[in-house]
């Protein structure tokens, strides 16, 4: 499967922006999907991740502020981003785990499956 982010861009502090990532070449409805994001020279780091049923886990540093959603008939999932930060500001990518977990996994190394990832910006 090939994902595709989008909607990044420069929105100042307090605002939002609402990130896509649409697949091609597999159904996503069999996969797990979450979003992580990178600071260049940092760890990679867990965002939000969304079940195939559509239960939904955020890293602390989002929840409350963040939503993750997927609408399968379009085979894309979305990120919702109010309430931005300064510290938000990071390349976002998306991710596919096709494995069946007892679990939803926020390592990035239990994906199998790279969007290349859209840059936020997030000014003051």
């Amino acid at each position: 499967v090939q994902l595709q982010a989008s909607g990044g861009g420069l929105v100042q502090a307090g605002g939002s922006l609402r990130l896509s990532c649409t697949a091609s070449g597999g159904d996503l409805s069999r996969y797990v999907m979450g979003w992580f994001r990178q600071i260049p020279g940092k760890v990679r780091e867990f965002v939000a991740a969304i079940s195939r049923s559509g239960s939904t886990f955020y890293a602390d540093s989002v929840k409350g502020r963040f939503t993750i959603s997927r609408e399968n008939a379009k085979n894309t999932v979305y990120l919702q981003m109010n309430s931005l930060k300064l510290e938000d500001t990071a390349v976002y990518s998306c991710a596919a785990d096709g494995s069946y977990r007892r679990m939803v996994q926020s390592s990035s190394g239990a994906y199998d499956y790279w969007g290349q990832g859209t840059q936020v910006t997030v000014s003051s």
